[in-house]
């Protein structure tokens, strides 16, 4: 659903745990908190407070360590 970044919690080159926050969007007047999907670091984060943001657009991207 395309809603508003009302929050960030996190910046490029935090280290992030699997369902830390990362940022929060509001649409319809609900919030939605965005989590990271796994641990790693966030190697982008691809919008920034204020931004306006449609349905299927990537928000952060989070780099997973290799387990080998």
């Amino acid at each position: 659903m395309p809603g508003a970044v009302v929050n960030v919690l996190a910046k490029t080159g935090d280290p992030v745990t699997a369902g830390q926050p990362l940022l929060i969007l509001e649409a319809m007047k609900m919030q939605q908190t965005v989590v990271a999907p796994a641990a790693g670091t966030l190697t982008e984060l691809r919008v920034g407070l204020g931004d306006q943001v449609d349905t299927g657009t990537v928000l952060a991207v989070v780099a997973v360590p290799d387990a080998g």
